[in-house]
C-alpha cells in the first residue's frame, strides 16, 4: 500500500504544536452572510407579510401583564380578543432593542458578542433519550448526563455557548429539575448557558441560585451568564400565558431572553417556507414588542427556530435540507432588521452517529452558519428529530462545526494571500513544488484547519495505525474527559452555600468534589 513521502512527520510536528489564540484559523464570531436564499424584491415582500400578519391577525390569549403592557406601548386590542401590533409599533420595538448583545461567559474569555452577522454555534435540544452509540441503544437522559455534556461542551473550542441539551427525567418534581437543570450546566462550564423554566415561581427561586453563584445581585445583573429560552408563542400566533410570565420574570430579573418560536411548515406554520419564515419572524417580533415595552432594550434574541414536516407521514424532520433553507432565511431576515437572532440546524434525523446523521448534521449547519445566522442552537449532538442526543457526537460534531466555521471566514486576498512572488520562485527556480516554501510553513496555523477525529491518512498510514474509526476514536476520548475533567471555577464554598438552600440532586462526588 502507498505511503506518503518526504516531511509530512515535520509539517505534523509544526501543525500538532499548541496555538496562541492570534494564530488559529478560525475565531468565535466570524462574519457570514455570504449566503443569501432570498433576493432583494423576495426580502421585502417576507418584510412586508410579517408586518401585515402582526397588524391584520395578532395574537391570541395574551395575559392581563401582557395586555395592559403592550397596549400603554401602542399596540391595540380587536373586537376578537387578539392583540396586534402596528408597523409604527414594531419598528419603535426594533429601534429601542439592544443590537449590540453580549451573552456572558462565567469566563470574560468565553463572551459573546452577539450582533450583525457574527456566527456562534450552541447546543440545545432538550432530548428525552440518550444514544449509546456503541451498543446501538437508548435509554432515558438523566441528570449526570446533562453534567456530562456540559463537561465535554467546556473543552470544545467550535461550540460556544451550552444550551441545555436533555431533560432531566431522573427528577420527577418539576421545581427540583428546573433547578438542577441550571446549576448542572453553570457548574459543568465556563462557558454562556441557555436554560428553560415552565413555572415563573421556578425561575425565581433560580435566580436566587444564580445571584449566589455570581457573587450578589448586582454582579448576576452586570454579567448574567445564563438565558432563559422561551417558547412564549404558541404557532400559530397564539400566546402561551405561563411562558409570557416567565418573560416577565426573567426581563425584570436581568437575564437574557431567547424569544422562541418553534411552528412546524406544514402543521403549526404554513407549508410554503416563505410563509413560514414570515410567521415565525412575526411571532418572535411580537414577543420583542412585549420585552420592550417592559423595558426598553433589555437582551434579547429573536429564536426564529422552524422545523420541517414530512408531508407524507407528518413526523418532524429535523435533518431535511428543507430545515437548513428555511434557518438560513431567518438568519437574512434578522440581518435586515438587524436584529440578534438564533435559530435551530444541525439535529438529523438518524438514530445514531452514521453517515445520515454526519451528513444532515455538516449540511444544514453549513448553510445557515454562511447565511450569518448569529447563534445556531442544537448544532451538536441531536438525533431522532431532537429526541435523543448523543454525548459522543459533541465531540465529533466539534470537528464538523470547526470546518463550518472555516467556511464562514472564506478568503483573504492580498498581496502575500495572492502569492505572486512565491508562484514567481517555485517557477522560475525550478523548485516544482510549494512544499518547502516558507510561506507554506507560515500558513500551516493560520489558513487551515485540521479535523481532531476525522482522519486524512493514507490507505497504508491507516492501516498501521490500527484503521482508527472516529466513533471509536470519539467514544474513548469522551471517557477521558469525563474520568479527569471537573471544572473549578465554582469554588467549594459557593457550592456549599447553595446546597444549603436548594435541593441540589447530584452528590458532591458525581461532580468531582
Amino acid at each position: 500500500m502507498a505511503r506518503r513521502s518526504g516531511g509530512r512527520k515535520a509539517k505534523v510536528a509544526i501543525r500538532s504544536a499548541p496555538l496562541t489564540e492570534k494564530n488559529k484559523p478560525i475565531h468565535p464570531g466570524e462574519s457570514g452572510g455570504h449566503y443569501k436564499p432570498f433576493e432583494n424584491d423576495d426580502m421585502e415582500a417576507v418584510v412586508e407579510n410579517i408586518y401585515h400578519i402582526l397588524e391584520e391577525i395578532g395574537f391570541n390569549q395574551a395575559t392581563p401583564h401582557c395586555v395592559k403592557t403592550c397596549t400603554e406601548y401602542g399596540a391595540t386590542i380587536g373586537k376578537d380578543g387578539r392583540l396586534k401590533m402596528s408597523r409604527e409599533i414594531v419598528n419603535k420595538a426594533i429601534e429601542s432593542s439592544n443590537r449590540n448583545l453580549i451573552l456572558h461567559g462565567q469566563d470574560p474569555s468565553n463572551d459573546l458578542q452577539i450582533s450583525g452577522s457574527r456566527v456562534y454555534f450552541a447546543t440545545g435540544g432538550a432530548a428525552v433519550m440518550i444514544a449509546d452509540p456503541k451498543n446501538k441503544t437508548y435509554r432515558d437522559s438523566t441528570a449526570q448526563d446533562l453534567y456530562d455534556m456540559a463537561r465535554i461542551v467546556d473543552t470544545c473550542d467550535n461550540i460556544h455557548m451550552f444550551q441545555r441539551t436533555c431533560v432531566l427525567r431522573d427528577i420527577e418534581d418539576v421545581y427540583a429539575m428546573e433547578l438542577n437543570t441550571t446549576y448542572n450546566a453553570v457548574m459543568g462550564t465556563k462557558k454562556h448557558v441557555g436554560a428553560s423554566w415552565t413555572d415563573s415561581r421556578n425561575l425565581e427561586k433560580t435566580l436566587k441560585l444564580l445571584h449566589i453563584v455570581a457573587g450578589g445581585e448586582d454582579a448576576w445583573r452586570a454579567r448574567p451568564f445564563v438565558s432563559q429560552s422561551n417558547c412564549f408563542v404558541v404557532p400559530p400566533m397564539k400566546f402561551a400565558e405561563e411562558s409570557l410570565e416567565c418573560l416577565r420574570i426573567a426581563v425584570e430579573g436581568g437575564m437574557p431572553v431567547l424569544l422562541l418560536s418553534a411552528g412546524q411548515a406544514g402543521a403549526t406554520a404554513p407549508p410554503c417556507l416563505a410563509g413560514t419564515v414570515s410567521q415565525a419572524w412575526a411571532e418572535c417580533l411580537g414577543g420583542l414588542v412585549y420585552v420592550n415595552a417592559i423595558k426598553p432594550g433589555a437582551p434579547a434574541i429573536l429564536g426564529t427556530w422552524p422545523f420541517v414536516s414530512d408531508l407524507r407521514t407528518g413526523a418532524m424532520s429535523g435533518g431535511s435540507p428543507e430545515q437548513g433553507i428555511l434557518s438560513a432565511a431567518c438568519a437574512q431576515v434578522g440581518q435586515y432588521f438587524n436584529l440578534p437572532m438564533g435559530t435551530g440546524a444541525g439535529m438529523s434525523d438518524s438514530k445514531l452517529p452514521d453517515f445520515q446523521g454526519g451528513a444532515e448534521h455538516a449540511s444544514n449547519v453549513a448553510i445557515t452558519a454562511l447565511s450569518g445566522a448569529n447563534i445556531i442552537y442544537e448544532s451538536a449532538g441531536m438525533y431522532a428529530s431532537l429526541l435523543s442526543v448523543c454525548p459522543e457526537s459533541i465531540l465529533l460534531d466539534n470537528d464538523v462545526l470547526g470546518g463550518c466555521m472555516r467556511m464562514v471566514k472564506g478568503l483573504s486576498v492580498n498581496e502575500k494571500t495572492l502569492g505572486f512572488d512565491v508562484i514567481k520562485d517555485v517557477c522560475l527556480n525550478l523548485k516544482g513544488h510549494y512544499l518547502g516554501s516558507n510561506q507554506t510553513l507560515d500558513v500551516m496555523q493560520t489558513e487551515y484547519i485540521y479535523p481532531e477525529f476525522y482522519n486524512r491518512l493514507s490507505p497504508g498510514d491507516w492501516h498501521d495505525a490500527g484503521k482508527p474509526e472516529a466513533l471509536e476514536m470519539a467514544i474513548k476520548k469522551t471517557k477521558e474527559i469525563l474520568a479527569s475533567h471537573y471544572p473549578k471555577h465554582i469554588s467549594d464554598d459557593v457550592d456549599n452555600k447553595i446546597r444549603k438552600e436548594f435541593p441540589i440532586f447530584l452528590s458532591k462526588e458525581a461532580i468531582g468534589r
